[in-house]
């Protein structure tokens, strides 16, 4: 037979850094990227881009750990280009502060950042509302300039792309050998997964351009990432709420809590204000699957359940789902003629 067909679903970060891995790593397969919305108009464009995981109890942190340090690695690679700007891609050092100390004094990811270490009492007078913190350098990745250059990198291995709503897996069967789902909240539809849920994100962007250090509230629910044109301000984490339209009130206290902690903000311009909802799942889902109907076998690999991690472990899961997608190949290439899907 020809090439493996693959189809990836989803134009996010984590599948269209997946559709490279699997085109760039498996010579045989033919990849297209279909999804509803390309960049500017995904979850991942509304991301602060920010290296920093958020920690997932049920998923082994050893996992956890393996797809952060992949993930830093890609993007310190990108960061040390000469193209960085043009990717994306910065180095960003900063504060993570606590109103109390946290459970894990020093979280699994501290060896794989920069400079990671606690703060000193002089460092946290610069936060009276802080009574512990982190300082450390991470990498910032922003997906508006991001992704194009991963679609642009995706065509120079072959791949393609195109625009399409997929509502049901067995629409593509015989079109594809292989499916890979990067759907993001769109897998609770599409796989009938009620595991998955949104965790809504509200987040500003302002011009601010003197500001040149991140602050993030170890919560997570206040953080000022500068970036290479503008600075995100965030955010909400509102647990199964759909909304997608910008809400006037959390606007005001997303501002208001930011400037508690950098009041030079009040001197800001607003640029954009914007919705995106991180498709959260208690274990994230990188697994693979085969389905079968009336004689017919599919073959799918998971890859999706991110929730606010998405940035920070993309690289990673997309490493693990190529490999899974080559040993689907394997099963393919070595299965009798007559277990083919009807074409």
């Amino acid at each position: 037979m020809g090439k493996i067909r693959v189809a990836v679903i989803g134009a996010g970060v984590v599948g269209l850094s997946t559709a490279v891995c699997v085109a760039e790593s498996i010579p045989d397969c033919s990849v297209t990227v279909i999804a509803e919305k390309f960049s500017p108009h995904t979850t991942s464009d509304i991301a602060a881009g920010i290296l920093r995981p958020q920690f997932s109890p049920e998923t082994p942190v050893d996992r956890q750990r393996r797809w952060f340090e992949d993930t830093f690695a890609h993007i310190f690679s990108l960061a040390q280009m000469a193209e960085a700007p043009d990717v994306g891609v910065q180095f960003l050092s900063g504060w993570e502060i606590f109103k109390e100390p946290p459970k894990e004094r020093i979280p699994f990811w501290s060896d794989t950042v920069l400079g990671f270490r606690i703060m000193n009492d002089s460092e946290l007078k610069r936060f009276p509302q802080a009574t512990f913190g982190w300082m450390y350098t991470s990498l910032l990745c922003e997906c508006t300039h991001y992704l194009p250059w991963l679609e642009n990198r995706l065509k120079n291995a072959g791949g393609q792309l195109r625009a399409g709503k997929i509502t049901d897996f067995w629409e593509l069967d015989g079109k594809y050998d292989i499916i890979v789902n990067c759907s993001g909240i769109g897998a609770r539809a599409l796989t009938g997964d009620v595991k998955i849920y949104p965790i809504r994100g509200q987040i500003h962007k302002v011009h601010a351009p003197w500001l040149k250090h991140f602050v993030r509230v170890g919560d997570g629910t206040s953080y000022i990432y500068p970036g290479l044109s503008s600075v995100t301000l965030g955010g909400t984490r509102q647990k199964d709420d759909w909304r997608m339209s910008v809400d006037p009130s959390d606007s005001k206290l997303i501002f208001e809590a930011c400037c508690v902690y950098e009041p030079s903000l009040r001197l800001s311009r607003k640029l954009f204000e914007g919705v995106g909802l991180r498709p959260a799942r208690a274990v994230l889902r990188v697994e693979k699957e085969k389905l079968e109907r009336e004689g017919c076998q599919m073959y799918l690999v998971h890859n999706y359940g991110h929730a606010g991690a998405g940035v920070s472990f993309h690289w990673g899961t997309a490493k693990e789902a190529a490999q899974l997608v080559k040993e689907c190949t394997t099963e393919i290439r070595l299965r009798p003629i007559y277990t083919k899907s009807k074409l």
